[in-house]
C-alpha cells in the first residue's frame, strides 16, 4: 500500500513537472528555442504539444525558409492524432502553398487518404466518400507514376463498392416495404451506375421481379403494357447473362407474365 502511494505521488509529480515545463515553453518568446522544443515533441510523438507550438510558430515563421517544414509537420500532427478532417485541409493547403515542394505529391495523396478515412459506414451520408473518390482520382490523373497510385486505385475501388452497397441497400429496402415501382427504378439506376459489377445480374433480376410484382398489383387497364415490358426485360436478361444463377427465377417470372397476358387476352 505504501509503495502504491509513493508511485502515485511520483507519477503526479512527473505529470505536474511535464505540464509546468510545457507551459514554460509555450510562454517563451525565444522562438528558435520554441521550434526546437516543438520538433522534440514531434519526434517523441507527443502530437498535441507539438501541434500547439507549431500553430503559434506558423505565424512567426511565415515567409521564412522554416515555414514549409513547420507546416508539413503541423499537418502531420493532426493526421497522427487521427483528426483526419483537419489533416485533410492542411495537407491540401500545403500542396497549394508549395506546389514545387518534394513533399507536395505526398500531401496531395494524404489529403485524399484522410477523406477516405472519415468516410462513414454505408448506411450513413456518403458525401465524404464521393469527395474522396474525386480527390483520389484527381491524384491518380495528376501523378500516374507515383508510388501511391496502386493504393489510390484500391481505395477508389473500395469506396465505389461502398456506394454500390448503399444503393443496393436502398433498392432492396424499397422492395421490402412494397414500393415496387421505386424499387425497379432504383435497381435500373444501379445497373447504369455499376455496369461492370459482379452483381449486375442480381440487380437486373430484382428489377424484373419488382416490375412483375408492380404489374401484378396494377389496375387492370395498365397490366398488359407492364407485363409486356417484363417479356422485353426477360429477353435482355437471357441475352446478357445466359449462365446467371438467377436465370431459372427470371424464366419463372416470364412464364407467369405470359400466363397473365393470356388471361387478359381471353377476357
Amino acid at each position: 500500500m505504501k509503495q502504491s502511494i509513493i508511485l502515485f505521488i511520483t507519477l503526479v509529480s512527473l505529470f505536474c513537472s511535464c505540464k509546468s515545463n510545457f507551459e514554460k515553453v509555450q510562454k517563451s518568446k525565444d522562438f528558435p528555442y520554441k521550434l526546437t522544443k516543438a520538433d522534440e515533441y514531434y519526434d517523441k510523438k507527443q502530437w498535441t504539444k507539438a501541434n500547439q507550438l507549431y500553430e503559434e510558430l506558423l505565424t512567426v515563421y511565415k515567409g521564412t525558409k522554416n515555414f514549409e517544414s513547420i507546416y508539413y509537420k503541423y499537418a502531420f500532427t493532426f493526421y497522427n492524432n487521427k483528426e483526419y478532417l483537419a489533416a485533410s485541409y492542411h495537407f491540401k493547403n500545403f500542396a497549394d502553398l508549395f506546389p514545387n515542394s518534394p513533399k507536395s505529391e505526398e500531401c496531395q495523396f494524404l489529403n485524399s487518404l484522410c477523406l477516405y478515412k472519415i468516410s462513414p459506414e454505408y448506411t450513413l451520408d456518403q458525401s465524404n466518400t464521393i469527395k474522396s473518390i474525386g480527390e483520389l482520382q484527381s491524384f491518380v490523373n495528376n501523378h500516374p507514376e507515383s508510388e501511391h497510385v496502386k493504393e489510390a486505385n484500391n481505395l477508389i475501388d473500395e469506396s465505389r463498392t461502398k456506394l454500390e452497397i448503399k444503393d443496393t441497400y436502398g433498392a432492396d429496402l424499397y422492395y421490402k416495404i412494397g414500393e415496387y415501382k421505386a424499387a425497379s427504378v432504383a435497381f435500373e439506376q444501379i445497373i447504369r451506375k455499376y455496369p461492370d459489377s459482379k452483381n449486375v445480374d442480381y440487380y437486373h433480376f430484382m428489377m424484373i421481379k419488382a416490375k412483375y410484382t408492380y404489374a401484378k398489383n396494377s389496375v387492370p387497364e395498365k397490366q398488359e403494357a407492364r407485363f409486356n415490358q417484363i417479356l422485353t426485360e426477360y429477353n435482355e436478361f437471357v441475352r446478357k447473362y445466359p449462365k446467371s444463377t438467377f436465370r431459372s427465377e427470371v424464366e419463372r417470372i416470364n412464364t407467369l407474365s405470359l400466363a397473365s397476358l393470356k388471361k387478359i387476352a381471353d377476357k
